[in-house]
């Protein structure tokens, strides 16, 4: 047997809500688990609890039940079209930063739990700059931005990388351009941005690619089920496909840094700066 592929943990972010951030990642989950590969999304947008409502599927319990031990990992999990896995959102979430060392333990082993079923774990983190979302994308291998062409969207993505760049030392960011009307719009929203980036932080910005406007992605939110399920030959569904084929090339680690128990850790170890931050 060869060596195990490790894990690979992408926060897909945007600084600013409305930019179909949970949509891709509802989707992008979907291209994945059809290239064969076992995924786990997160939800980790409190106020929003987005993923599940996408999906037309009821939460009963969330990652608070797990940790106060009265259910497993996989009990919480709910099981989405195509295979995919979901962790529903929580208040419960909040909780990380005040967690004790029993529920630290319970929390890093409900992860461990899902290392021989999972090669992505995709957290759909929250829209702005709270420190919950800090932690889940400073605690990721891989940042996935997703940006649209408007003001609001590119001045909000700049203020969270500039953040996580400037006070956590995040130094690679992949930049998704959504709701695109051409090719050349995605290529010179990423170019505006890496601009600004390129000038004023040490941070590196790669193009994945774009994802176009598609009235076909309405369609399917109202019907609650995935575009890649309501309309897999539509253009936003086969740009989807391709974002998860290149994801799919992306290396990952053979380091701790692979790990889901690494991001665990770096998730609790970073909650617990922010508060002694707050608190300080």
């Amino acid at each position: 047997m060869g060596t195990k592929r490790p894990i690979q943990v992408i926060a897909v972010t945007g600084g600013k809500g409305g930019v179909g951030k949970s949509n891709i990642s509802v989707n992008l989950a979907m291209a994945l688990a059809q290239m064969q590969r076992k995924v786990v999304l997160m939800d980790a947008d409190l106020g929003l609890a987005n993923v599940d409502v996408l999906l037309g599927l009821q939460a009963k319990y969330n990652i608070a039940d797990v940790l106060n031990g009265g259910k497993t990992l996989q009990e919480v999990m709910l099981t989405g079209p195509g295979g995919i896995k979901i962790v529903p959102a929580s208040s419960g979430l909040q909780q990380m930063a005040t967690l004790n060392h029993a529920e630290h333990a319970a929390l890093i082993n409900a992860f461990s739990t899902l290392d021989d079923q999972l090669d992505v774990l995709l957290i759909d983190t929250a829209a702005g700059i709270s420190d919950t979302v800090v932690s889940f994308v400073r605690a990721a291998q891989e940042v996935m931005v997703v940006v649209c062409d408007e003001p609001s969207s590119i001045t909000d993505a700049y203020a969270l990388m500039k953040l996580l760049n400037s006070e956590y030392n995040v130094n690679r960011f992949r930049v998704v351009a959504n709701m695109t009307r051409t090719a050349q719009e995605g290529i010179q929203l990423y170019n505006k941005l890496n601009a600004v980036c390129e000038r004023f932080l040490d941070a590196s910005l790669q193009y994945v690619g774009a994802v176009p406007f598609d009235e076909n992605v309405r369609k399917a939110g109202q019907k609650r089920r995935p575009l890649l399920e309501v309309a897999p030959r539509s253009k936003a569904a086969i740009a989807i496909r391709n974002l998860a084929q290149k994801i799919d090339e992306w290396p990952v680690h053979h380091t701790p840094r692979g790990h889901l128990e690494f991001f665990i850790e770096q998730l609790i170890q970073s909650q617990t700066q922010s508060l002694s931050r707050s608190f300080g």
